[in-house]
């Protein structure tokens, strides 16, 4: 199999960690797969995913102190690979696991995927249980270093054929339960905690045996890579193992990380393509925090949600969504529907980054099939101001454009595309020559 073809597009989906936390349930999962078939699926988004610790018995029940709960409950069978929590998932009850979860998202026409973390469980380590397809023990495996700085749930697996054979037990599993997409975290950047793009990378042989699995597995399961930031230097090793990886540590509703985001984009502009995506985090919209503690609507503005929108499309992100779906509003509905938008993440088109400073920046992208370029003006100040694009920026002498989440036109003067923007805005053109 060609890993390229199990996300020729940026996936496009739903993920329960901005809203739920540790603590998401079947109930809420199911509510929200029916909410993204009714109004989202028919614009292009597909995935459901179950995010961390869904293995955890009772995982919010010391969360005003521990996120990740040491030395907490862990579901887990004989050959030490995680289960859904019986209690939060009553249909994997009865070594069902997330096949009828699974069964119920396919009956709706979308894809259905779970978070793991990097490694096996340290229970199992001490335990020393099984591995299937493997003589040894659980213990013989795991790797104590690096080990995850924020989550107590895993030790790392160690490279050889014992490690192989858990990594292949996990896919088959997975595989049999019928997942689709795999988020696997603690692994992208092993030490999160360095600054931009000088972390580390000690998991890499962790990568190469998740590809090895899932291609034995014989099912197309799309591999995601988290946390970042992403190594630009290990570019080459991603693309060839990977089809998405995170560029960004977690991304919240706070403006300063999204204004971070275009300096990134930049970085990794030329390393997009067809099964290969720099991944800019999930979107915090709507109604988000619920789980942690922390319930409230999105603290962007709605022009800043906008700016993020048309920046994770014209860089050709994926999109993942981390609202309580059923509880989105009208106006967040419209900027995640927009076909307009949402047709610059077509991998055909050409993109990059034409201008940025401090206070401003142009990204286009262009249609080879019909020549036509799409520019984005984005006013990253704190005051409203002027943006404009030129024939060097545009590759077009003299234009037309139609504005994309307006639909309002307007001439180009000279060539040159120009608006005033309301602070930390943008404008995002469909431009034309003539």
């Amino acid at each position: 199999m060609d890993k390229n073809f199990f996300a020729p597009t940026p996936p496009m989906g739903w993920n329960s960690y901005d809203c739920y936390d540790t603590a998401v349930t079947e109930a809420e999962v199911r509510a929200n797969a029916a909410y993204m078939a009714r109004h989202l699926r028919p614009c292009g988004w597909e995935y459901v995913v179950v995010d961390i610790q869904w293995y955890a018995r009772r995982p919010n029940a010391r969360r005003e102190t521990w996120q990740y709960l040491p030395f907490g409950e862990l579901e887990m069978d004989e050959y030490s690979r995680l289960l859904p929590d019986p209690e939060r998932f009553p249909s994997s009850r009865g070594g069902a696991g997330f096949g009828p979860l699974a069964d119920y998202i396919h009956s709706l026409g979308l894809k259905f995927g779970i978070h793991i973390m990097r490694g096996i469980p340290r229970m199992a380590a001490h335990q020393r249980r099984a591995v299937k397809g493997w003589s040894g023990t659980a213990d013989q495996i795991a790797r104590p270093c690096p080990v995850c700085r924020w989550n107590p749930d895993m030790y790392g697996v160690a490279d050889g054929p014992g490690g192989q054979a858990y990594y292949n037990s996990l896919l088959e599993l997975y595989a049999a339960w019928g997942v689709d997409f795999i988020k696997c975290d603690d692994i992208c950047n092993t030490d999160n905690a360095s600054p931009f793009y000088e972390g580390k990378y000690e998991a890499r042989h962790e990568v190469e045996m998740l590809a090895k699995a899932i291609e034995a597995a014989g099912r197309p399961i799309v591999l995601s890579l988290s946390p970042g930031p992403a190594l630009i230097g290990e570019a080459w090793h991603y693309a060839q193992y990977a089809n998405m990886w995170r560029i960004t540590d977690d991304l919240w509703d706070d403006w300063a990380l999204v204004k971070a985001m275009f300096s990134r984009c930049a970085l990794w502009e030329k390393h997009t393509a067809p099964g290969c995506w720099p991944d800019c985090d999930m979107l915090p919209l709507g109604r988000i925090g619920k789980g942690s503690g922390d319930p409230r609507e999105s603290r962007l503005t709605r022009e800043e949600q906008k700016t993020m929108m048309t920046l994770w499309c014209i860089f050709g992100s994926p999109l993942m969504l981390g609202a309580e779906l059923t509880a989105l509003d009208g106006e967040t509905l419209s900027l995640l529907t927009n076909r307009d938008v949402l047709s610059l993440l077509d991998p055909a088109r050409k993109r990059r980054q034409a201008w940025r400073d401090s206070e401003s920046a142009v990204w286009v992208s262009e249609d080879p099939a019909d020549g036509s370029v799409c520019a984005a003006l984005f006013n990253l100040s704190d005051r409203e101001r002027e943006v404009s694009a030129g024939p060097e920026a545009l590759g077009l002498p003299a234009c037309s454009a139609a504005e994309l989440w307006t639909g309002r036109r307007t001439a180009c003067a000279g060539g040159v595309l120009r608006d005033s923007i309301p602070a930390h805005g943008c404008r995002l053109f469909r431009v034309v020559s003539g």
